[in-house]
């Protein structure tokens, strides 16, 4: 107890406590705020219209009415592609061939071309699928009506072009939005770094106090010094939460009273990994460069910007020792999906496994210390340095 209480007046009068709120918010508020509207509905395209015909004007006219593109120029001759698309002006380029509408009306089939810049992937979201819808409803149209000038009625037409039909829904985050996965994944690394270098700084600090093994080598006391930082880190991240939601629309279903569970034993583990890490820092400045250890593996494997699913399967289990790994698979299954806390046993045993494993390997590196502290007194007592008491 003297222990906790030593460590929350060292952390209220540190700047711990303003950083782990100020710090997040800021992030969510402001990324929240950025990324808010973050689907692209009309993106730029141009169109050649080589035909110049009343049909091609009657497909220019269905592009320019979907919700995934706009028009924002026609061109009637052949213009290079590369250089309507230089200046980023249009992320996609339509060619419309000559005879278009006269191949049409003969029954014969034409080729519709479609450049698009993948410099920015992210500019081209939906043009495919809205091109792809065009192109089968008039198939579709064109199909059906020579059929019906046939004799054929309308539904055994249907039934006879296109017996199958798909119809998809998406689930959990169904305009893609940034928020639900970039920006959180800002926010958590912010928490992350603040919460294992502050707590990474505990050991090399009471070491100079000459405090650190002066109530034994449990790894007790440490354990219980953790608790501040993993507390206020909690609440850091529930509050940065409900500001997504509020002006990020992010989607959080879970109740927070019952979430908080889960972040108060992510928060455990990601203080006792912090103080693993920096244990043998021979002072607090060299914590912060220690927390690249957890920081860049953090963004990079734990799914904040690409699902786990896309790396090696080596990388994959590697991830299983970050904290942050299972934070996401918390957030993904009880927020968005709305899961119950008892369906995230797995999660929730991980993050217990990692606190035990931490608490393991600092108390064997406390062991290490003091027998290697006690060896040094002997020598020094054996050549008269100091006396060895009794």
């Amino acid at each position: 107890m003297k222990s906790l209480i030593e460590e929350w007046k060292h952390v209220v009068s540190s700047k711990f406590v303003l950083t782990i709120f100020i710090g997040p918010l800021i992030a969510a508020l402001f990324f929240g705020l950025m990324f808010s509207k973050n689907q692209i509905n009309k993106s730029p395209v141009v169109v050649i219209d080589e035909d110049h015909s009343a049909y091609s004007r009657q497909l220019i006219s269905k592009m320019n009415a979907s919700q995934y593109m706009k028009v924002t120029n026609v061109f009637a001759g052949r213009v290079d592609p590369e250089t309507l698309l230089a200046n980023e002006q249009a992320v996609a380029v339509i060619l419309l061939p000559e005879q278009l509408e006269l191949r049409k009306l003969q029954g014969m089939s034409s080729n519709i071309g479609i450049l698009m810049d993948n410099t920015m992937p992210s500019g081209l979201m939906g043009i495919r699928t809205a091109i792809q819808e065009i192109i089968t409803t008039e198939n579709m149209t064109l199909s059906m009506t020579r059929l019906g000038q046939n004799g054929m009625d309308a539904e055994t037409a249907k039934g006879f072009i296109s017996p199958l039909s798909l119809q998809q829904r998406m689930l959990f985050n169904p305009t893609t939005s940034y928020v639900g996965f970039m920006v959180l994944g800002f926010v958590n690394i912010i928490v992350l770094m603040m919460t294992t270098s502050a707590a990474g700084s505990i050991a090399p600090r009471l070491r100079k106090e000459g405090k650190l093994l002066a109530n034994g080598v449990s790894p007790v006391q440490l354990w219980v010094r953790s608790v501040p930082y993993a507390v206020l880190s909690t609440f850091s991240l529930i509050l940065s939460y409900g500001l997504l939601k509020q002006v990020g629309n992010m989607r959080f279903e879970a109740e927070p009273y019952i979430f908080i569970l889960p972040l108060l034993v992510y928060s455990f583990a990601l203080s006792l990994m912090g103080i693993l890490i920096g244990y043998t820092a021979k002072d607090e400045a060299k914590v912060g460069l220690r927390t690249s250890l957890v920081l860049y593996p953090s963004f990079l494997a734990t799914g904040i910007q690409l699902t786990p699913l896309a790396f090696p399967m080596f990388f994959q289990i590697i991830a299983w020792a970050l904290p942050m790994n299972w934070l996401n698979r918390l957030i993904r299954g009880m927020a968005f999906r709305h899961g119950s806390l008892t369906a995230y046993s797995l999660e929730i045993g991980a993050l217990l496994i990692i606190i035990g494993a931490a608490s393991l390997l600092i108390g064997l590196l406390m062991l290490r210390e003091a027998r290697k502290t006690n060896f040094l007194v002997e020598q020094r007592a054996d050549s008269g340095v100091l006396p060895v008491s009794s």
